[in-house]
C-alpha cells in the first residue's frame, strides 16, 4: 500500500507534493489542519504519515503524540532548517525520519522508501524454522511478525527502534558503528552532527529499561555506547553469573 497522507497547511507546497510523488506510484491525500489530520489518520488506513512541526491551533507535535497513543503507523515530520531542537524532540516523541525545509522532492522520496523498506513484512520460507527468532535473557524479537516481547510481555517499538534492536541483537558482542545503523536503519548517510541514531538508541533503551524493571529493580543497561565508534549489544547474565564473576 502505497497511500500517503501529508498534513501542512501550506496548500502550495502539498499540491507541488502530490504532483511529484503520485507519478512515483504513491497515492495522496492532504490535510492543512490538525484536527482534519488526526481525523484522517484514525479513519483511514495510510502507510506514511508526513507531517509538518509548524501548524495552526494545535502544533505537530502534539498531532504526533495523538497517533502515537493509537497508531505506530510511520511519521516523517517537516522540520525549519536548521532547528534542531525540533527535530529531537520530534524524533524522541516516535518520528521515524524528519526533513527540514526546503527539500528536494527527490529526497523525500528516497526517504518515504527508506522507510516503507524497514517497515514492510518479512515474507518467511517455508522450510524457516524458529532460528529467525531472536532470544537474549527474556528479550525475545520475532522479524517475521515485527514483533517484540520481555518476557512475554509485548514491548510497543517505533519501526526505527525496532529495526535498530533487530540490527543490534543480530550483532550481539560486537561494536556496530553509527554510520552502519543510519545506513541499514534509516537507510541513508549519517550527516555531520546529525544526531537521528542517537536519539533513537536513547528512546530504544528507556523502554528496554522500564519494561525490564517489572521483572528486575536494576535491569542491566543491554546497549551499550562505544565512545565515538557506535553501540554494542551485551549477552545478557543472571545476577547469580554477575555474582562468581565477582568472586
Amino acid at each position: 500500500m502505497n497511500r500517503v497522507l501529508i498534513i501542512d497547511d501550506d496548500i502550495e507546497l502539498c499540491s507541488l507534493l502530490k504532483d511529484y510523488l503520485e507519478p512515483e506510484g504513491f497515492r495522496i491525500e492532504t490535510a492543512h489542519d490538525s484536527e482534519s489530520g488526526l481525523k484522517r489518520v484514525f479513519s483511514c488506513e495510510y502507510s506514511l504519515v508526513i507531517l509538518d512541526v509548524m501548524l495552526p491551533g494545535m502544533n505537530g507535535f502534539e498531532v504526533l503524540r495523538r497517533i502515537r497513543e493509537q497508531s505506530r503507523t510511520p511519521v516523517i515530520m517537516l522540520t525549519a532548517r536548521g532547528d534542531d531542537v525540533d527535530r529531537i524532540v520530534g524524533l524522541e516523541m516516535g518520528a521515524d525520519d524528519y526533513l527540514a525545509k526546503p527539500f528536494n522532492p527527490r529526497e523525500l522520496v528516497a526517504r518515504i522508501r527508506a522507510v516503507q523498506r524497514r517497515t514492510e513484512p518479512i515474507v518467511i520460507p517455508r522450510d524457516t524454522t524458529a532460528e529467525e527468532l531472536l532470544e537474549d535473557g527474556g528479550l525475545r524479537l520475532d522479524p517475521a511478525r515485527r514483533h517484540v516481547s520481555v518476557q512475554g510481555f509485548s514491548l510497543q517499538l517505533t519501526s526505527v527502534e525496532f529495526s535498530l534492536l533487530h540490527v543490534l541483537m543480530s550483532a550481539k558482542g560486537h561494536v556496530v558503528s553509527r554510520e552502519e545503523l543510519a545506513e541499514r536503519v534509516l537507510g541513508r548517510k549519517l550527516a555531520v552532527f546529525d544526531r537521528s541514531i542517537d536519539v533513537h538508541v536513547s528512546s530504544l533503551r528507556k523502554k528496554l529499561a522500564v519494561d525490564n524493571q517489572a521483572h528486575d529493580p536494576h535491569p542491566p543497561d543491554r546497549i551499550k555506547s562505544v565512545r565515538g565508534v557506535g553501540y554494542l549489544f551485551t549477552a545478557f547474565k543472571h545476577d547469580q553469573d554477575r555474582m562468581e564473576g565477582d568472586t
